[in-house]
This record gives C-alpha cells, sequence and structure tokens, in this order.
C-alpha cells in the first residue's frame, strides 16, 4: 500500500502533486490525523492525485448514485461524494467503526455527510441485501483482497450502462507478476486481474496510479 504512485521517484510525484489541484485543509487534516492514529495502517489510504482523479471522473460521468467497498478513515469517499450531482449519495461499506468514526468527523467537516449513507458490515451482505434494480453511476473497491472477485460479480451487474468501476492496488506492488508469490493478497489480486480482464461485459484499463488502478467502463 502507498499514499503515492509507486513507479515514481519521490521527486517526482512531489512535482505531480504540486502541478496538480492541491488537496484543501480538510483533507490535508484527515491525511495527517489518518498517519497519526493508524500508522501501521495509514497506507491503506489513496493518494491525493489518485483521489482529485476520482472526483473528476465522478463529476464528468455525472454521477449521482456512488458505491464505495472500504471506506477506511474517509479519503476517498470525500472524493467520490464531492463529485456527485447536488441530489447525489453515495453508500460505503466498512467493517470498522473505529476507522469510519474518523470518516465520519471528516464528512460533516467536508460538508458532505448529508449524502453519504454508510453500511457496516461485511460489503457483501450489503450487496446481496440491495434489489437487482439497484444502479449505480460510479464504484469504488478498495477492500480485502481476497474477496475481489465476489465484489466485482456483485457490483457489475449494478453499474448502469456507461457506468464506471474502480477498483484499487491491482498491481500489488509489482507482485502481481511474480509467479512464485504464495501472499494471499496478491493471488486474490490476479485472480481478479485475469477475471475482470475477461469479463465482456465491460472495457477495462489498468493504470499505474497509485498501487494500480483498474477502471472499467459498463458496455
Amino acid at each position: 500500500m502507498t499514499r503515492r504512485s509507486e513507479q515514481l521517484t519521490e521527486e517526482l510525484h512531489d512535482y505531480l502533486v504540486a502541478h496538480s489541484a492541491v488537496p484543501d485543509d480538510v483533507l490535508a487534516q484527515l491525511a495527517d490525523e489518518t498517519a497519526a492514529r493508524f500508522p501501521a495502517a495509514a497506507g491503506m489510504q489513496i493518494g491525493p492525485e489518485q483521489g482529485t482523479f476520482m472526483t473528476l471522473l465522478t463529476q464528468l460521468t455525472g454521477a449521482s448514485r456512488a458505491l464505495e467497498i472500504g471506506t477506511f478513515t474517509g479519503y476517498s469517499s470525500i472524493c467520490l461524494a464531492r463529485g456527485l450531482t447536488a441530489d447525489g449519495m453515495l453508500t460505503c461499506c466498512d467493517v470498522s467503526e473505529e476507522w469510519t468514526s474518523v470518516a465520519r468527523k471528516y464528512w460533516r467537516l467536508a460538508g458532505v455527510a448529508d449524502r453519504i449513507r454508510l453500511e457496516l458490515r461485511p460489503a457483501l451482505q450489503t450487496l446481496q441485501a440491495m434489489p437487482a434494480s439497484e444502479l449505480f453511476d460510479v464504484a469504488f473497491i478498495d477492500a480485502d483482497k481476497t474477496g475481489y472477485v465476489s465484489y466485482w460479480d456483485e457490483v457489475v451487474p449494478r453499474i448502469r450502462p456507461g457506468g464506471i468501476i474502480l477498483v484499487d492496488n491491482t498491481l500489488s506492488h509489482g507482485r502481481v507478476i511474480d509467479p512464485a508469490t504464495t501472499n494471499k493478497d496478491v493471488v486474490g489480486i490476479r485472480a481478479f486481474n485475469d477475471h475482470a480482464a475477461g469479463d465482456d461485459r465491460v472495457v477495462l484499463v489498468l493504470l499505474p496510479i497509485g498501487d494500480g488502478l483498474t477502471m472499467a467502463r459498463k458496455n
């Protein structure tokens, strides 16, 4: 996990961030608090360039309904919520009260709490409880890597035609191309990448953003 695109040097990453939209004080404070309170897990938070990209993409799709699987302390959910239409709603799925208590605080500070609904239980339970007709414009998957295939199979039917699915960490620090690895998360990501690449319901590209960001457009 990393808060910057791994293939970039620190210097080049700093240049990239300096020449992109600067995260506002709320996002900067959230990143700092996450690093201070959860140092061992802070790398799970997306980087600023990915957050800006996600906001822009959500705006460009005209999204009013979004889904996030894996919320952590709320950085990515703020970025998604800010890109929604004025009447938009983001459904967030997570299992940690401790992490999402931080998210709730920063949703309020960012002024997006009224457009976010948190489901605090396993994401598959939340998805399977939804009606088959429930459609989203944008979805972001960033939770346990061994569950990615299951999440994908539940999410794709619930995305409207032309909608976007984003999936994080799909390069696994470059270990996806190491045939000798037995790490369960890497094995899970590799299985997901093969599964998604063969799915003819979407047009898909794997981008070298962060630790690898898969973007798919529903046909």
